[in-house]
């Protein structure tokens, strides 16, 4: 069985990194001196101090010794939320290693370790309550007399002031706490400057296509073609990719997405083309949240004595009005969020369409991210040239954009669809 990095596809320097840190962080809890709470500074001299695991770099390495404080960027399908799970379990190792096997390895990577937590955004944005909640419980000690870790996926969504009140947590950390935030930059957009500079930066890269077929194939069992198909479709996103080779309807949404451009005939077509893709988004969304929702509604009605007979329970019920709001409004903001994330894949997938128009109109020497559309994208190479390959394009990720700034979907899509039609 490979270690907890084994599914880190492409990513051996930022690996390296980790490993070493997670080395230093081994010999800060064989140390015979406690690590005080003053920052990541005291940490790195301690690591630098005891380190006994793998040769340490050099002082002046910026990777060397362990911090309190990580986050991980990369573009989507990079794996910064595996990274951060991973580097987690070689934390939470009973060996210091991420050995993959141990206790410590297993259910922080399952998500049942008692003192690794995992924020996963569920509507658009992560609150301040939710995070003022999370710090509080960060700072006790950790159980297990390792680390207590908090991994927050998409930090990007962070309001204002959850930023404001993580920073504070990460200004002055117990002594045994680790913050891994995972984002798409360090920009200010994404990851406030102040956070930023609390941090040690693990950046990540897109893993070639190779790369990601090979996991399918030794992890997953997916025959070699159809792992290397799915892979150069995925565009490097691993998930995605797995997605594709496993999942007809997924399958079946990438060829209704890919048709779009022999759909975009006149000024109708193109609003009708813009109305499947939001109604294909909003199915997809649907019935990815469906089941969560009506086992969430169940929860909560049992435990508000939805039921139960007598006065007692009628009472109970006429006073979970609000209980029941706030769930729904919890459930709407999700519902939303998925409905956007179905939308983005199907704009990516239509991107890499135009994408490979374009580089057949340069005549550039790279593989087709769209094999079986080549032939398509060919023919729309020839009938727009290069410049309307390019503005086509440009129509896509203008979409992407304007939806991320909270333009209302169907608007931009319709938008987008006239501009792929007029070109």
């Amino acid at each position: 069985m490979t270690d907890v990095f084994g599914d880190l596809v492409g990513q051996d320097e930022a690996v390296a990194m980790l490993r070493r840190a997670a080395a230093s962080a081994a010999a800060l809890l064989r140390a015979p001196v406690t690590a005080p709470a003053g920052g990541h500074d005291d940490l790195d001299a301690l690591a630098e101090e005891y380190d006994d695991g793998d040769p340490a770099p050099a002082p002046a390495d910026p990777g060397a010794g362990m911090t309190h404080a990580w986050i991980f960027t990369g573009p989507p399908g990079s794996g910064r939320s595996v990274a951060a799970r991973a580097f987690a379990a070689a934390l939470e190792c009973v060996h210091g290693t991420g050995c993959g096997t141990c206790p410590g390895c297993h259910t922080t990577l399952t998500g049942t370790h008692a003192d690794v937590r995992l924020v996963v955004p569920e509507g658009l944005s992560i609150g301040v309550n939710e995070m003022r909640a999370l710090v509080l419980r960060a700072a006790s000690a950790p159980s297990g007399g390792r680390w207590q870790i908090v991994i927050i996926e998409d930090a990007d969504r962070l309001t204002e002031a959850a930023g404001n009140a993580l920073l504070k947590a990460i200004e002055e950390p117990p002594p045994r706490t680790v913050f891994l935030l995972c984002a798409p930059s360090t920009h200010p957009d994404d990851i406030s400057v102040t956070i930023r500079s609390r941090c040690r930066v693990v950046p990540l890269r897109q893993p070639p296509p190779a790369a990601v077929a090979e996991v399918l194939v030794r992890r997953d069992g997916i025959a070699p073609d159809v792992a290397e198909w799915a892979a150069a479709a995925a565009q490097g996103h691993v998930g995605r990719a797995r997605r594709l080779a496993r999942d007809p309807e997924a399958r079946q949404r990438r060829d209704a997405v890919l048709a779009v451009p022999r759909r975009l005939t006149g000024v109708g077509a193109a609003f009708d083309a813009a109305s499947a893709l939001i109604e294909a988004a909003e199915a997809e969304a649907a019935a990815s949240v469906a089941e969560i929702d009506e086992a969430e509604r169940t929860a909560l009605q049992t435990a508000l004595g939805a039921g139960g007979t007598g006065r007692g329970a009628a009472g109970a019920m006429r006073g979970a009005a609000g209980q029941l709001k706030d769930l729904e409004k919890r459930q709407k903001s999700r519902a939303t969020r998925a409905q956007r994330d179905a939308l983005d894949r199907a704009l990516v997938d239509l991107a890499g369409f135009y994408r490979d128009a374009l580089a057949m109109a340069w005549r550039a020497p790279v593989a087709p991210v769209h094999t079986d559309t080549a032939s398509l994208a060919s023919a729309g190479a020839q009938k727009w040239d290069a410049e309307g390959s390019l503005r086509r394009l440009e129509a896509v990720l203008e979409c992407r954009a304007a939806i991320e700034a909270n333009v209302k979907p169907r608007i931009a899509v319709e938008a987008m669809m006239l501009a792929l039609w007029r070109g």
